[in-house]
């Protein structure tokens, strides 16, 4: 009897051992992100300064939540991102960001404009 526990025993702790194993336990709870797969930090930052100017109601934070996962859709993070740095960093004018009008950048925020205009056109 002693033995049959013991061996009950020592299967279970093997079984759990197998699953601690590195990789085995990532395969069974992780699951991998899509590139454009955006932060939520970045995706509540966009739907709060959406309700901001279009209002703060429940039906606009649908269609905010809707438009940034159609440029999530759309744009992969890394683009995204580059793109809102370069407004970010334009707003501030002056010679010092004169860099961020030149045409490889500017093509950049024109992707990221086309996303949001794809975004609007269908949430809105």
């Amino acid at each position: 009897m002693k033995s049959r526990l013991m061996n009950a025993g020592a299967s279970g702790f093997l079984a759990i051992a197998a699953m601690l194993i590195p990789g085995f336990t990532t395969h069974l709870w992780a699951q991998e992100l899509p590139a454009n797969d955006y932060p939520t930090v970045a995706r509540a930052d966009y739907v709060y300064a959406c309700m901001a100017v279009n209002g703060q109601t429940r039906p606009m934070l649908e269609k905010c939540s809707c438009s940034i996962d159609e440029i999530a859709n759309i744009l992969p993070y890394a683009q995204y991102e580059e793109a809102e740095t370069l407004i970010s960093v334009g707003l501030k004018g002056g010679e010092n960001v004169a860099w961020t009008h030149a045409p490889e950048f500017q093509e950049k925020v024109k992707n990221l404009r086309r996303a949001q205009v794809e975004g609007e056109l269908r949430c809105f």
